[in-house]
């Protein structure tokens, strides 16, 4: 324990230090903006032309303009953008010891590697759960703000539930990032695996074949795909957990055997 103590705060002060920190609260910052600014011009087209948010040749999508439909927009935009800056937050924990060639020192320490992984985990897990609650915490703020109908306390403990949801299963995806980033010794290799799963994901979603690809569930469950969501079920959940096991293990593997001189 003392040693995962250790290995934790160092794990946190280095991101505490870093901008990639302030860039990542940025990032998902977004999404309640620009939600608010959907459920604005939703509540009155005209006046949102007149004040220019929008040009007069723009095309309002039909829809409606209350809470139900704002929690929509942020969990679809959670499932979505936690996909690439929760991928990016675990190509910089695991992947920026190669780039800043702090590995061999790292690897040389007499902490357990077993127990350095699980802080580098650690660390990840609070860092994108932090995020979730940013999302979810200004959102409710902003939403208050622009005066958005429909509110109910019930829908709020939903969609923050479901919003716990795609952060916790999109975080158990991260793990076969890390093995990326450890094995590719930098940041290219996991991020272009972010990207290749997000595009599967999308084909497999259209397909039909969503709930059986770990990485198509967390938008399916936001019901990015529509009615699709329905088909998320224990099997869904049974093979992100595969998914979440397998990249551990296999990255718990590679630092133990990695070679500390290289």
């Amino acid at each position: 324990m003392t040693y995962f103590c250790a290995a934790f705060w160092a794990e946190l002060l280095k991101a505490r230090r870093s901008m990639i920190s302030a860039f990542t609260a940025l990032g998902v910052a977004i999404l309640p903006l620009a939600g608010s600014l959907f459920m604005i011009i939703l509540k009155d087209p005209v006046a949102a032309r007149n004040m220019g948010l929008i040009s007069t040749k723009a095309q309002i999508v039909a829809g409606v303009a209350d809470w139900l439909a704002y929690f929509g927009i942020l969990l679809q935009g959670t499932a979505a953008a936690g996909a690439v800056v929760f991928a990016l937050i675990t190509a910089w924990v695991f992947g920026g010891e190669f780039s800043n060639r702090t590995n061999t020192e790292l690897l040389a320490l007499p902490a357990p590697r077993t127990t350095i992984v699980a802080a580098k985990f650690a660390l990840i897990a609070l860092w994108t759960l932090a995020l979730g609650a940013l999302i979810y915490l200004e959102g409710l703020g902003v939403g208050f703000l622009v005066d958005i109908p429909g509110w109910s306390a019930d829908l709020a403990w939903t969609s923050l539930r479901s919003l716990l949801a795609i952060t916790v299963l999109t975080f158990m995806l991260m793990p076969l990032v890390a093995l990326l980033a450890s094995a590719g010794r930098g940041y290219l290799p996991p991020m272009g695996w972010a990207f290749f799963t997000l595009a599967i994901a999308q084909i497999a979603a259209v397909l039909g074949w969503g709930d059986w690809i770990p990485w198509s569930v967390p938008a399916l469950l936001s019901g990015a795909a529509g009615p699709r969501a329905s088909a998320v079920g224990l099997h869904s959940y049974i093979v992100v957990s595969l998914a979440f096991v397998g990249g551990a293990i296999g990255t718990v593997m590679w630092w133990q055997r990695a070679d500390q001189s290289r």
